[in-house]
């Protein structure tokens, strides 16, 4: 089963006021969603835009795992754990807040930022909070968050090209770039699509090259 869901649909957050605009695909904070809560062990996949000097100041996260995929500028991350760098597009950054962390997440850069969040659920509670930067990650090097029974594939088309869907009991695929074809489903920047048991599924880039997203999860 193939669950489309466009990027206008998302729900508006962020505080525009402050430059920072985010669309929440999943019930999230004030935008409650009985309907959409997650998908498997994923709690949230926002769309962050940050203009030049802004950024969220220090919060605190636990139990989950939160992968970020920047889009374009650079974010720069300093958290309690004593971890301070700057993620820029192609890296894939992994906080890990097992029983507590807090962190600071800002535009320090001299361009707006474009950043994907997502946050997954772990398999068990605690642990100690770490941070991981894979950078310029390639498509034939998956990163795994065994904790939370996913793996994250990128995946850079050019114009035609294919690219499996893993068969597993869930996936989920996010279009960051391009457009996207998907079983008979065409999906565009923003576009995102849960799917539940699906085998021998492809996606197929068309109109130009695409960059996406893709979990595979275990449950």
């Amino acid at each position: 089963m193939i669950s489309v869901h466009r990027s206008d649909d998302r729900y508006r957050g962020g505080d525009e006021t402050a430059g920072i605009v985010t669309r929440h695909a999943l019930s999230f904070g004030p935008h409650y969603d009985p309907d959409n809560l997650r998908f498997g062990p994923i709690l949230a996949c926002n769309e962050e835009r940050l203009e030049r000097g802004s950024g969220f100041e220090e919060h605190s996260h636990s139990h989950t795992e939160i992968v970020t995929w920047v889009v374009e500028g650079e974010l720069t991350h300093r958290d309690s754990a004593g971890h301070s760098t700057v993620v820029r597009a192609g890296d894939v950054a992994h906080l890990s807040a097992a029983s507590g962390v807090r962190h600071v997440e800002r535009n320090d850069g001299t361009d707006p930022l474009t950043f994907l969040q997502m946050w997954l659920a772990p398999r068990e509670p605690g642990g100690e909070p770490s941070y991981t930067v894979v950078p310029g990650i390639a498509d034939s090097t998956p990163y795994a968050l065994p904790g939370a029974g996913a793996m994250l594939h990128v995946r850079r088309l050019t114009g035609g090209e294919r690219t499996a869907v893993p068969d597993a009991v869930r996936a989920y695929v996010h279009v960051v770039r391009g457009r996207v074809a998907l079983d008979d489903e065409e999906l565009g920047p923003g576009d995102a699509a849960r799917i539940t048991g699906a085998e021998g599924l492809e996606a197929v880039a068309v109109a130009g090259p695409a960059e996406l997203l893709v979990w595979e999860l275990a449950g």
